[in-house]
This record gives structure tokens, C-alpha cells and sequence, in this order.
């Protein structure tokens, strides 16, 4: 089995002990009373910066330092280049869950990303109940039709979608109304969406910045936002390619320097006063 299709798998799991623990019907009844949603996509047009991620661990780059994940998000609400913040929600292979959501929502206030391996609408309410603003979607994971439901469903109960994807392909399958594109240069080298029923492929985790050229093929209107890779050095390539916003998260929380002075690294690269 690929490496994806083990990490779904794990998902698979620990997604029907939440349903357990608290069930769909339980889920909608929470959504009336979480905090209004805050626009991630107009955060990201108020000039270049960083989706700022917090998480434990990651199955490609291991534990990050406990005392950065401590110190993000404080470090996250403060600066000035971090325009909005990514939460890690997969508890078995990132270390953090939704109630750490909730507790970064209350936290920070710059717009949460809830990014997951999501392909069931009872993820989708989760989000919202527990004050995510917007979630990720992968093209790599979900076929057309269901990446088109998670989003029609996302939009009514008013959650931006983010859209990552890795090849030209993928781009192509996102469907029509999408304005969030995300561009992903860390190759898992699989074409087969675990949910429409294709065999696994082989799991390679390099990251390939050329991939970062595949932003041509994004629509005009689109925010375009670069994930996985991209350091201080890098980032002035990025913005010359014209994307709108880098997604960062094991170099900030790896930083033997602290999460503050890489930060600061970022915003000299960027530009930021």
C-alpha cells in the first residue's frame, strides 16, 4: 500500500472513533454557536505573507521541537508577515486534533486553515463547529465528484476551501468557482485517488521546487499560495513567480534558532516592515 494510502487509512480510522465519540447530529447542533467565520481568502490579498502551520510531529520530517510548538502560536498572532494559520487536525501522524484547533482559534486572531485528509462531510461541520475558517481540500486524495461536494457543502456553511495539488492533472480536476489554489512541491508520486477505487503507487517524499512552476497553469483570478519547501532564501523566487502566499511549517518549528528569529528571517526576505 503507498505511503498516502496508509495515511488515509489511519484517517479512516480515526475519523469513525470521532463519529463514535460524537456523532453528526451532535456536530451540526455545535456550528450555531462557533465563532463567526473570518475570511481567509481576503487575509491572503492584504499583500504577500505566510500561512503559518503548527503541528507535533509529521511522518517526513518527525518530531518538531516541543519548545517551538509551544512558543508558534503566540509568535504566529504577533508577527506581521504571518497573514493567516494552519492547523494540523490528523492526531496519529501530526500529533494535534481538533480541540487543538479550537484551542488556535482562540488564540490567534488571524484565520485558521483546518488541513487534514478530508473526504467525509462530517469532517466538513467538524471544521466549522470547532472554528476553522477554512479547510483544505487534495486533489490527490478525492475524486472530481466528491472534491465538488466537500466544496459545495464547505461554501454553505460558509468555510473557504483551499485546494492542494501537486500535478497539471490535478489542477485541472478542481472544480469551476474554485479561488484558493494551492501548489504542493513535496512529491508523495502517486496518481491514484484513494477514493475512487485506483491502485496505490510507490511514496516519495523529496521536494521538487520546480514543481512551483506548475502556477501557470492556474487561473488568473486564483490566490495562489506555494507549499512545502520554501525558506528565507527562497521566498524572493516564489514572489517572482507570482504567487500570493507561502504555506511554512517544519522549518519554523524545527528552527534551532526559535520560531521568533526564523520568522524574522522571513519577514527581511519578504519585505516586511
Amino acid at each position: 500500500m503507498a505511503f498516502l494510502h496508509e495515511i488515509v487509512a489511519r484517517k479512516e480510522q480515526e475519523l469513525a472513533a470521532a463519529k463514535a465519540a460524537r456523532d453528526l447530529k451532535a456536530v451540526k447542533a455545535r456550528v450555531p454557536d462557533a465563532p463567526p467565520v473570518r475570511s481567509f481568502s481576503n487575509a491572503l490579498r492584504k499583500g504577500f505573507g505566510l500561512i503559518a502551520e503548527i503541528k507535533r510531529k509529521s511522518p517526513s520530517g518527525g518530531d518538531m521541537r516541543p519548545e517551538n510548538v509551544v512558543e508558534a502560536p503566540a509568535a504566529y498572532a504577533r508577527s506581521p508577515v504571518v497573514k493567516a494559520v494552519s492547523v494540523l487536525t490528523n492526531t496519529i501522524d501530526f500529533g494535534m486534533g481538533i480541540e487543538d484547533l479550537q484551542r488556535m482559534r482562540a488564540a490567534i486572531s488571524k484565520p485558521i486553515l483546518r488541513k487534514d485528509f478530508i473526504f467525509d462531510e462530517y469532517q466538513v461541520y467538524e471544521a466549522r463547529a470547532f472554528g476553522a475558517d477554512a479547510l483544505l481540500l487534495m486533489a490527490n486524495v478525492l475524486d472530481r465528484d466528491r472534491m465538488r461536494k466537500l466544496f459545495e457543502l464547505s461554501r454553505e456553511i460558509g468555510l473557504d476551501v483551499l485546494f492542494e495539488t501537486h500535478t497539471k492533472e490535478e489542477i485541472e480536476s478542481i472544480p469551476e468557482g474554485a479561488g484558493l489554489y494551492g501548489i504542493n512541491s513535496r512529491k508523495f508520486m502517486t496518481s491514484a485517488k484513494v477514493f475512487s477505487g485506483s491502485a496505490g503507487g510507490g511514496a516519495d517524499l523529496s521536494i521538487e521546487l520546480d514543481t512551483f512552476g506548475l502556477i501557470h497553469h492556474l487561473p488568473k483570478h486564483a490566490i495562489k499560495i506555494a507549499e512545502s519547501g520554501v525558506s528565507p532564501a527562497k521566498a524572493a523566487e516564489v514572489i517572482k513567480l507570482g504567487y500570493d502566499a507561502i504555506l511554512v511549517g517544519t522549518s519554523l518549528l524545527k528552527a534551532p534558532e526559535g520560531v521568533e528569529k526564523m520568522l524574522e528571517e522571513f519577514e527581511r526576505a519578504i519585505g516586511v516592515e
